[in-house]
């Protein structure tokens, strides 16, 4: 699964663009001028949840704390005092000690693997979630059964089955 924010837009069981946000913007603004929004919905490849885009090129304003530019929300952290203290004594902060466990703890090859079948299982459950065979194909892709996911998913429309491979195990 790729780390470079991805999206894959489907028209009903139709996928119509995948890729980085420069390429699938255009794509649905082009499809929308064609076709209409109606049945549209995309999703971001990482996390597997749909997201909304405003395809009219009208952006919002976001006001408060963080970065925005960036991509940076400020957000609560709870945590007990001799975890302050320990963040405290940290080189570069208690936010570039908290982003370096957090990037370390993402690289762990099981963590990756059970965050790649959570977002496809969030995208099946949107797009395949009246299709024959859901449940037992969403046993087994939590289960990590490749094999046997294929074999399940082998009659649904072939752009659900690709994108679903493609998240939960990237290809």
């Amino acid at each position: 699964m790729e780390e470079t924010g991805t999206f894959t837009a489907f028209h009903g069981q139709k996928q119509i663009v995948q890729g980085a946000l420069e390429t699938v913007l255009p794509g649905l603004r082009a499809w929308t001028e064609k076709h209409g929004e109606s049945e549209l919905l995309c999703f971001e490849d990482r996390t597997g949840r749909q997201v909304d885009f405003d395809l009219q090129g009208v952006t919002a304003e976001r006001a408060g704390p963080g970065r925005p530019k960036l991509g940076v929300v400020s957000r609560e952290v709870s945590l007990l005092p001799r975890h302050w203290e320990w963040l405290q004594d940290q080189p570069s902060g208690a936010s570039a000690a908290l982003r370096r466990l957090v990037d370390q703890a993402r690289n762990v090859p099981e963590n990756r693997e059970r965050l790649a079948r959570a977002a496809a299982g969030r995208f099946l459950t949107a797009m395949a979630g009246n299709l024959p065979g859901y449940e037992e194909a969403s046993r087994v892709l939590y289960a990590g059964d490749r094999k046997k996911f294929r074999t399940l998913v082998a009659e649904w429309p072939a752009d659900i089955r690709n994108c679903a491979e493609r998240l939960a195990w990237g290809n």
